[in-house]
């Protein structure tokens, strides 16, 4: 379990987020197995990146890039807007909604904005994460192959890096020699 100090420490500009937060992440990453220094410093890191420190549980931008994009599933008028990044770790595109929405027992292709409320912007953000195998990831150490799994590519990845860095030293964690 990570503590709000832990977590400010990690996350200086969060403040008075952590205390809404800190409950239901641990509840979210306890429910997805993301249970050893290792894996935390890593999720926590990226969730770091993804949300700029808990400020954005809904994707900034409009979403009109992801219209019709099929590989995330969005193949109706208006699917890139209403299923734009949501969640601590951005869950993006009909399809995905759709997944994280059938594993968590909500409702997300109806009511998309569920995913901005604190308990499932922590849960959609462990679910995507242990559904990509990046707890396996976490384990070797592997940021970049995270990064990727996220993202797609690397955006981003020396902040993900300061983040994971602070994250292992926050948790009492060596983190590997090569990253």
């Amino acid at each position: 379990m990570i503590t709000g100090a832990q977590l400010q420490s990690i996350m200086p500009f969060a403040k008075a987020r952590i205390a809404a937060f800190i409950e239901p992440l641990n509840a979210a990453m306890h429910e997805f197995h993301i249970n050893s220094p290792i894996r935390q410093a890593a999720f926590i890191a990226q969730i770091a990146h993804e949300s700029g420190e808990l400020r954005y549980v809904e994707e900034i931008a409009s979403g009109i890039a992801y219209e019709y994009r099929k590989d995330l599933g969005n193949t109706q008028p208006g699917d890139g807007m209403k299923f734009k990044g949501r969640g601590l770790i951005q869950i993006t595109g009909r399809n995905n909604y759709h997944e994280c929405g059938k594993a968590l027992g909500v409702d997300l292709i109806t009511n998309p904005e569920l995913l901005e409320t604190n308990d499932l912007a922590c849960r959609s953000a462990a679910w995507f994460w242990a559904s990509r195998g990046l707890n396996d990831l976490a384990d070797k150490g592997d940021i970049n192959r995270i990064c990727r799994r996220i993202n797609g590519g690397l955006n981003g990845l020396s902040d993900r890096m300061a983040y994971y860095i602070k994250s292992c030293k926050a948790l009492n964690y060596e983190p590997p020699k090569k990253l």
